[in-house]
């Protein structure tokens, strides 16, 4: 199976940072003067970047379709230099890709003689924050503390998007009052994506619908305009672990339950962007072919778009 994938041209690029807030997944970022594509794993493909470079510098290339291997992604980023190394490792940890981080500073251990920068120093930088959580990478026969805090994306002006606190205000005019109880078109159960069996018979041949967890709270019609009719599944791509289970279900739910098509529903914000990649490669890899529409809901509650892909 082929995926799509972004590719910068460094000798075009010329730093003028155009591209960096279109990317909606956080995976490019300026670094030393030039974009870098710092997360092979959240690159979606998409493109929405490419029509922002005025230099032609990013361009979108075809290749085979491999499981993601950090090792190998890692060896890349070194040669990119010690910034390119502590942004692309401080990305897998506010994706909560905690294994990926381990494995990727494990090989930086195992291998610091053969780099030009001291590793302890990427490390210091990486969890240098705020707060520390007691998980660990376990790297290197010492435990490596793991820090919450808010990396700063390029585009976000300071702080992770998804995780910036705000206070929903909205016009007394649209807060409707309904009387009576409105009823869940919810038709099955369980519905989180580690739980569900793509073989029960409530899939078979079902327009599935794949949420975001935050959709169905951000929507207050959610039930009666989207969910009615649908077979569901929830994920948040930020915060689950183990999302290649994720993608093996959905080429179940295509290729065995043969569902009809796949809604994907996310938040505005970047880091929900993964679960749009998780059905796209989970079509790649399936031996049929779906019709996925995506649509974007916003923190208000409203549809900012919603296109088949």
């Amino acid at each position: 199976m082929k995926r799509q994938i972004i590719e910068i041209d460094e000798d075009k690029c010329t730093g003028c940072g155009e591209c960096i807030p279109n990317c909606h997944e956080g995976a490019l970022q300026m670094i030393d003067g030039k974009a870098r594509l710092i997360s092979d794993l959240m690159c979606d493909g998409l493109g929405a970047c490419i029509g922002h470079c005025p230099e032609g510098a990013i361009e979108i290339i075809e290749r085979e379709a491999q499981p993601y291997d950090e090792i190998t992604v890692i060896k890349e980023m070194v040669k990119k230099g010690k910034n390119t190394v502590i942004a692309h490792l401080a990305h897998l940890k506010d994706h909560n890709e905690f294994g990926f981080l381990k494995q990727g500073v494990h090989w930086l251990q195992e291998n610091q003689s053969e780099i030009n920068f001291k590793v302890e120093e990427v490390m210091e930088a990486v969890h240098n924050g705020s707060k520390q959580e007691e998980s660990a990478c376990g790297c290197g026969g010492h435990e490596v503390k793991v820090e919450a805090h808010h990396h700063e994306h390029a585009h976000a002006g300071g702080g992770c998007p998804g995780s910036m606190s705000r206070e929903i205000n909205k016009p007394e005019a649209v807060k409707e009052t309904f009387s009576g109880d409105i009823p869940s078109e919810l038709k099955q159960w369980p519905v989180q994506m580690h739980l569900i069996n793509p073989a029960a018979s409530y899939f078979q041949n079902s327009d599935l619908l794949l949420a975001a967890d935050c959709v169905a709270f951000s929507l207050g019609d959610f039930h009666g305009k989207f969910l009615k009719g649908k077979s569901l599944g929830i994920a948040c791509p930020k915060l689950d672990a183990n999302k290649e289970i994720y993608i093996n279900k959905l080429v179940a739910l295509i290729d065995e339950s043969k569902v009809n098509t796949i809604t994907v529903m996310k938040m505005e914000v970047p880091c929900c962007g993964g679960i749009l990649q998780m059905a796209q490669i989970a079509s790649q890899q399936a031996s049929r072919k779906v019709p996925i529409k995506s649509m974007t809901v916003s923190i208000s509650g409203e549809i900012l778009s919603e296109d088949w892909v």
